[in-house]
């Protein structure tokens, strides 16, 4: 385990691998606690480059211009896990980066986390390996349909994945997803998912947000709620889980662990994000340290801060569906008292994109989320 770093104090350059809104939102809070922000991404005017002192443009298996961008920082994180671990030890080699390129290398492979975090006790959806049409045939008979076969590496937002009724719709599912290396996990049934966004130093500090519950429409995130009522008896259980992911993995930095709640309450891990996640965007609003703050102080070794949640707190996703009509309502939403508009700098709105988000806190979690989806809906108010 890294212990005790030396801090890297405000006015350092941090360095982001990634230039979506996550790079966006966590460049804003460096900028508060006086650090300077260098994105690296493959995409001129990203969300993040809008915002930071300086972007590099570039592939990100470009390899001497990811060592060009190392050597203007003095640690690096990322804000997607889609990215080579060759451009993640060139990095290393250079300055620090956080979490590491082996927690990279075992989130961003479905079979490598889910086996790591199994072997560690965790709990986990029972699941095998898929390699060939040999393994496909001992994974259905072991695990049974329905079930979910989903791609070993990259996916996300539902991409990836098809679900498998029958044995008989095994073969098709797989060339669906034209064979690669797969995962088969068992379907779960679930009555909601939670997710903890936890936060932990080199130290073994740790603290965190959550359970923050969830809900999807055509799998991509579409409300979230912090603090629900439902949930706190389960608060306890996801903490732990939640740290026990970040300590085996030895994570500096923010981790999000997605889980299931079974229909007779126990906790289950879906999946991880080893990064911000889409359900934390609404602690920029309802805690003192938002989960982007908390990347800052994790990474730089400054103390942790206090996710508590000051009030209650629900967000919505926008996606490019809301300008269907034109330019949305905006002054319609803001009319309401307690919401907050974030919006990511992207230029071409487009169905299922994610171009920002409306907070709303309040007295209890169902005002707030009264209110967040009401908000919405005011956008496309004429």
């Amino acid at each position: 385990m890294r212990r005790n770093q030396p801090v890297i104090n405000p006015g350092a350059t941090l360095g982001v691998l990634g230039g979506g809104q996550l790079g966006r939102m966590y460049a804003e809070a460096a900028h508060r606690l006086g650090y300077h922000v260098h994105t690296y991404s493959d995409e001129a005017n990203s969300p993040c480059g809008q915002v930071a002192e300086r972007e590099f443009v570039g592939a990100y298996n470009n390899i001497e211009a990811i060592r060009e961008f190392a050597r203007t920082v003095d640690v690096v994180t990322f804000e997607f896990e889609n990215i080579c671990s060759a451009a993640v030890q060139a990095i290393e080699e250079i300055v620090q980066v956080h979490p590491s390129g082996q927690v990279l290398h075992i989130s961003q492979h479905r079979l490598r986390e889910k086996s790591t975090l199994a072997e560690a006790g965790l709990p986990v959806t029972p699941f095998r390996p898929v390699r060939n049409a040999e393994e496909l045939q001992i994974a259905i008979q072991e695990l049974g349909t329905p079930s979910i076969l989903k791609t070993a590496s990259g996916g996300y937002d539902g991409k990836g994945q098809v679900t498998v009724p029958n044995a008989e719709a095994a073969e098709s599912a797989w060339k669906e997803l034209d064979e690669v290396e797969a995962i088969l996990e068992q379907r779960i049934d679930f009555k909601c998912e939670v997710s903890y966004v936890a936060v932990r130093d080199s130290s073994g500090n740790f603290t965190g947000c959550g359970p923050i519950r969830n809900e999807h429409v055509n799998h991509i995130l579409d409300l979230s709620i912090f603090p629900d009522p439902e949930m706190a008896s389960l608060a306890e259980d996801a903490r732990a889980i939640a740290q026990g992911v970040l300590e085996k993995l030895d994570v500096v930095g923010v981790m999000c662990v997605e889980l299931f709640v079974t229909n007779d309450n126990h906790l289950l891990i879906n999946e991880v994000a080893p990064r911000p996640h889409n359900s934390g965007h609404l602690t920029i609003n309802a805690c003192a340290s938002s989960q982007f703050d908390q990347q800052v102080r994790a990474i730089c070794g400054l103390p942790l801060g206090d996710m508590t949640p000051l009030k209650p707190a629900a967000m919505v996703n926008l996606l490019g569906d809301v300008w269907e009509q034109g330019t949305p309502n905006w002054s319609a939403a803001l009319e309401l008292a307690n919401v907050s508009l974030h919006l990511y700098g992207k230029k071409e709105p487009r169905a299922g994109r994610k171009m920002g988000h409306l907070t709303a806190i309040g007295e209890s979690s169902q005002s707030v989320v009264e209110t967040v989806i009401q908000a919405r809906k005011a956008l496309q108010s004429k």
